[in-house]
């Protein structure tokens, strides 16, 4: 069948790679692409003003003229627009397959508020929080004075991964939420403000794939998203992930099937929202419990680049079967090797930064996959286009073996300001240290 998978970045590319390994797939398609993904048949940018009515007609049209069986929605942002319910309800494109959830359920990151009071109704374990809006500003602030240090807040809308911030201080915490609010510090997307109580555990992200009724579980995987080693600085779209996650041992992640997954899949349903995708749980693991930081309606970048290489069975029919509701249907099996990620980012990420800086090394025969983000083709080269601009990733046995691999390929890469943490997956390293 042709497939079109909409989207642009490191996550895009991991996907495309595994989606044209299936016998299954003729013809793949991705819009806009990038220079990682045009070894496929990459279409012309379908895509001109951040996914609008006019974005969606051309889609449509596309689909109908390259025969189109099936859509992967990849990003967050048309799916919060409204592009599976465009797709269902334009003539032409209604009976098109499509991975993706409707607009109603996209609200599960759309909205922080959202998901905040969908975890309260369904029982679902979450950090204690409160949203407040510029006509609450004082009300807000007064709540703030009330929680213990450090204080999260998170702008309710897409903030691009960057719209959660920890303040360590109430005079910081007062300060960043008068800003997000009076000043939009993250646009639109911080017209509403969610004051979280602060977990303290080890992250780490569990990805869900459901047809609305049942579900299969991916590989669970943990990121780094700050700037800077040790995690510190300000957050990221993500600067690295590893897949598996040794503390999401069997009991806990049976605690994470019934007491979220489950909850998650049966709250959709009871809402009557028609959900057939990807479900990303952000969670906190807190003294062996599992909480909820964030649903996301998509894979994570970069953590789709971990996970997808350790999938072994295949993922069109894995696509296909959630888009027909039939996923009870098949199974999902997984490698018990080891991934590691290497996100490498141009200077001045996640501030501002310069494009069009040529890329060297990547014609070098390697043991690690390059999936590109932030890139773009111009004649015989490629140039940086974005702030995360590569993700290397190795498979190995070992998680040391598996770093060692990923770095090895870091250091054939290189452009002017280019930046990589170096720490990566060394928590996890200790504590399987420690633990031995």
């Amino acid at each position: 069948m042709n497939i079109l998978l909409l989207g642009s970045g490191g996550r895009e590319h991991a996907l495309a790679w595994k989606i044209n390994q299936s016998p299954q797939c003729s013809q793949l398609f991705v819009t806009p692409g990038n220079a990682g993904t045009a070894e496929f048949n990459t279409s012309e940018n379908l895509v001109q003003n951040g996914y609008d009515q006019a974005d969606f007609q051309r889609i449509a049209e596309f689909i109908v003229q390259q025969q189109v069986k099936l859509v992967v929605v990849g990003p967050e942002a048309p799916l919060v627009a409204g592009v599976t319910d465009f797709l269902k309800k334009y003539p032409s494109t209604s009976e098109v397959l499509v991975v993706g959830p409707t607009q109603a359920g996209a609200e599960l990151e759309g909205s922080k508020d959202f998901a905040k009071q969908f975890m309260q109704k369904y029982g679902i374990p979450t950090a204690a929080s409160q949203t407040f809006t510029t006509d609450k500003l004082d009300a807000g602030i007064n709540y703030l004075k009330k929680q213990s240090l450090p204080i999260v807040l998170k702008a309710d809308g897409l903030a691009a991964g960057k719209g959660v911030i920890i303040c360590p201080t109430y005079e910081e915490a007062e300060q960043t939420f008068t800003d997000m609010l009076q000043n939009e510090k993250f646009g639109a997307a911080s017209q509403k403000v969610v004051i979280e109580e602060f977990l303290e555990g080890i992250e780490l992200s569990v990805f869900v794939l459901t047809d609305g009724k049942s579900y299969q579980l991916l590989p669970e995987a943990k990121d780094y998203k700050r700037i800077g080693e040790q995690d510190t600085g300000p957050n990221t779209g993500g600067m690295g992930a590893i897949s598996p996650v040794p503390f999401a041992d069997k009991p806990f992640m049976e605690k994470v099937k019934t007491q979220i997954v489950e909850p998650t899949i049966h709250g959709l349903a009871e809402e009557n929202i028609d959900y057939r995708g990807f479900v990303f749980i952000g969670l906190m693991n807190v003294d062996g419990s599992p909480y909820v930081i964030e649903y996301n309606a998509r894979m994570g970048d970069p953590e789709t680049q971990a996970v997808i290489p350790r999938l072994q069975s295949d993922l069109v029919e894995l696509l296909v079967a959630t888009a027909q509701q039939q996923l009870s249907d098949v199974s999902v099996q997984i490698t018990p090797q080891t991934a590691a990620t290497v996100v490498m980012v141009s200077g001045g990420y996640p501030g501002s930064y310069q494009k069009g800086k040529p890329i060297s090394g990547l014609s070098e025969a390697s043991e690690s996959l390059i999936f590109h983000a932030g890139t773009k083709a111009e004649g015989n080269q490629v140039l940086t286009n974005g702030g995360r601009v590569l993700a290397i990733t190795s498979l190995h046995d070992q998680l040391e073996d598996a770093l060692a691999l990923t770095y090895q390929q870091v250091n054939r890469l290189c452009w002017e300001e280019i930046y990589y943490r170096k720490d990566i997956g060394q928590d996890i390293l200790q504590y399987e240290s420690a633990g031995k």
